[in-house]
């Protein structure tokens, strides 16, 4: 059966979702339909991926599932804006904070929702995507997002309780990750190392450590340990650290993001 997939917003998260899925199979959907206010953004959706800009209650009547990739606080209105044309498609929703229960009492109806939570890195195929589905998504379309989304990264399926959270660490981690990165990167290029030099180091110490936290069993904290010889190096700058408290900084922003998904789900 040929579908439509419509897109409404095409920023960068949009983009690198529906990147995949095109490149994962091209005849996935027979046609691609979008909606931006941005003129050049939908010119690159079409250039990349042949798609068709349309108006919004063009592009809900066509669309079998419908990819909502707008800002929270935006979101409100586009939802008023599709309630009349809204039948039985499957609502995709990137919207930070904002839950299946206030899609749904938006649209008025028994829409299928699919709240999803992807990271910035399925970009480059290597994302999280978090799906909690609604009270009206039945097993084949969450089976079928899952699978619609498999090529951009790891896919999970978590009760919608646990969205919060999970924007705090998976979706705002990439950010986490990217500033301690470009902090050693630094402290490198201070203690005498040229840049490109410091960028391969840091970059392939963080691979490397990456691929031992996947392949061995052992909590982080005892391959920290194997790291760190008595009076040597290692435990000299992890000392150093821990008086920084980076410990308790990443407890914190960890909470701050965690608590400011709370707050955007809360806008009416």
């Amino acid at each position: 059966m040929s579908r439509t997939l419509g897109v409404i917003g095409c920023g960068r998260m949009a983009f690198a979702l529906v990147k995949g899925i095109y490149e994962q199979d091209r005849d996935k959907f027979a046609q691609i339909v979008i909606h931006d206010i941005d003129d050049e953004r939908q010119r690159l959706f079409a250039q990349t991926f042949k798609a068709y800009a349309c108006e919004i209650d063009d592009l809900v009547q066509r669309a079998d599932i419908i990819l909502l990739a707008v800002k929270p606080a935006q979101l409100p209105t586009v939802l008023q804006d599709i309630k009349p044309f809204v039948d039985k498609q499957v609502i995709l929703s990137v919207a930070a904070g904002i839950s299946t229960s206030q899609i749904e009492t938006s649209l008025e109806g028994l829409v299928p929702v699919i709240r999803a939570m992807p990271n910035t890195p399925c970009l480059v195929g290597e994302g999280v995507v978090v799906l909690s589905p609604g009270r009206y998504v039945d097993a084949e379309q969450i089976e079928f997002v899952q699978e619609l989304l498999q090529s951009v990264g790891t896919i999970e399926v978590l009760p919608e309780s646990d969205m919060d959270a999970v924007t705090a660490v998976s979706g705002s981690g990439p950010a986490y990750v990217f500033l301690i990165v470009e902090a050693m990167m630094d402290a490198a290029v201070q203690v005498g190392l040229s840049y490109d030099t410091a960028r391969n180091l840091v970059l392939q110490t963080i691979r490397g450590s990456i691929k031992m936290l996947e392949d061995q069993d052992d909590h982080p904290a005892v391959l920290k340990a194997q790291v760190c010889s008595p009076g040597g190096t290692t435990i000299a700058g992890v000392k150093k650290l821990e008086e920084s408290a980076v410990r308790a900084a990443f407890f914190n922003a960890i909470e701050e993001a965690y608590y400011r998904s709370i707050e955007l789900g809360k806008h009416d």
